[in-house]
């Protein structure tokens, strides 16, 4: 049988959850694939760091220098994370001619096309199932079971965080900072959740399953961003009174042509997309509407396949270890029969354009604090109609004269453009008092 060696960068939580899922399951692996994975070297910040599986201290350097330079090893792991000692540990590897394993979305996501630039200059390969959703296959399943579909929407919920707070929001109608202090006490949020609250993990993560899908490189600053700070229970019942779900939402989607653009001028100007996160109403009949707490789920839809879902967990040290003993196998049956190329890292094999988010077109959801008084709804109505836009409903519960109430506005199809002129228009009234909230609606139509 044959035996391939891996070096670990990282023995934390993630790391020491790989070493142990790898140490459990090494011999059904070697069953199943022929290739027997061995872990020669982890390096780790210290040997008694906090863990939560022990690594046997033998295998154990401080120098990740020790795993790269080792010529024994064949394969390397990343589970440093971040973006700047993890990248030069990554191309340090592929130069040295190694394969890379990496759960790192940040890293891709900001330095993607230099990684993959790498390793085929050094005839080597790059794997990552582990950066998007967890132990969703979702990365496998775009590159190699799907490779035969054109892409037309992609929907994520790919931020266990969000997720969880979302829901907990929606049963208990609870307010978002204290989901968000009981999220960082369950271990579900760190202590600064920036990166997950404000919606920019789950962009590093929209943009790779967008750049698969479409075959050029998405640049993270294309993506329109959103996070769910805002939100709070008034929307989340609202949203509920009207036959929908608020869920932070990653969207790929195909857009028209450009009007400039016909025939072809169109296809040799490449795919335009739309990719973007943001809390959106989703409708309560879809599936996407009920995936709960840290679960992540992605809906793709293509041709010839139309629709299909995937679900399960999102983040945590066993999904992830899932998602990287996936990629080691494959790894190490690239080595073993010399076919590292098979599947490569990112092949750029189209044009394409983000377009800008104001040319996107969809339903929204307007909710403004206005005085109730007669006559406010009409010119907040007039400013809509004049921007072009139609309203589907008006929601505005029963207040006393003179005190701000809620106004929750439904709108037609819309450009996102026209809508940010209207709210800016809106907000200039002297009966609307605070902040608007406006979200998409997503109805998968």
């Amino acid at each position: 049988m044959k035996q391939v060696n891996i070096g670990m960068i990282g023995g934390g939580t993630v790391g020491s959850g790989v070493f142990n899922a790898l140490r459990e399951n090494s011999e059904l692996m070697a069953a199943r694939t022929g290739v027997r994975l061995v872990v020669k070297k982890v390096a780790v910040m210290a040997y008694d760091e906090r863990r939560p599986y022990p690594i046997d201290r033998a295998l154990m350097t401080l120098n990740w220098k020790d795993v790269v330079e080792d010529p024994e090893i064949q394969i390397v792991t990343e589970l440093v994370g971040g973006t700047g000692i993890a990248k030069t540990m990554v191309l340090a590897a592929l130069e040295a001619g190694k394969v890379v394993v990496t759960a790192n979305k940040a890293l891709l996501s900001a330095h993607g096309p230099e990684l993959f630039a790498a390793a085929k200059k050094a005839g080597t390969n790059l794997y990552y199932e582990a950066s998007v959703a967890g132990g969703i296959p979702i990365i496998k399943t775009l590159r190699e079971a799907l490779v035969g579909n054109r892409f037309e929407r992609i929907y994520g919920i790919v931020n266990g965080t969000c997720n969880y707070i979302l829901t907990r929001m929606t049963r208990e109608g609870a307010a978002f900072d204290d989901v968000l202090a009981d999220a960082q006490k369950l271990g579900y949020a760190e202590a600064n959740p920036t990166l997950d609250v404000d919606g920019h993990d789950a962009a590093h993560k929209t943009g790779i399953l967008a750049s698969l899908a479409h075959g050029f490189w998405v640049d993270h600053h294309d993506i329109h961003v959103e996070g769910i700070r805002p939100l709070t229970p008034l929307d989340i019942r609202f949203a509920q009174q009207l036959g929908y779900t608020i869920k932070l939402l990653g969207s790929v989607r195909l857009a028209p042509p450009a009007k400039a653009a016909k025939g072809k001028k169109a296809k040799a100007a490449g795919a335009r997309i739309s990719v973007a996160v943001s809390p959106t109403l989703v409708p309560q009949s879809h599936v996407l509407a009920n995936v709960n707490d840290v679960f992540n789920a992605v809906f793709v839809s293509g041709f010839p396949i139309g629709d299909t879902l995937y679900y399960g967990r999102g983040a945590g040290k066993d999904a992830t270890a899932s998602a990287v003993l996936s990629d080691l196998a494959d790894a190490g049956l690239d080595l073993a029969h010399g076919t590292l190329g098979r599947v490569p890292a990112f092949v750029p094999c189209a044009k394409g354009t983000v377009v800008p988010f104001g040319e996107t077109s969809a339903r929204y959801y307007l909710r403004l604090t206005v005085v109730d008084k007669p006559g406010v709804v009409a010119k907040v109505s007039a400013i809509l109609s004049q921007a072009g836009i139609s309203l589907a409903s008006i929601v505005q519960p029963e207040g006393h004269e003179g005190e701000a109430v809620p106004l929750i506005l439904m709108t037609h199809l819309a450009s996102r453009a026209a809508m940010d002129k209207a709210r800016a228009a809106i907000a200039k009234l002297p009966a609307v008092k605070g902040p608007s909230l406006l979200l998409p609606v997503e109805d998968f139509a």
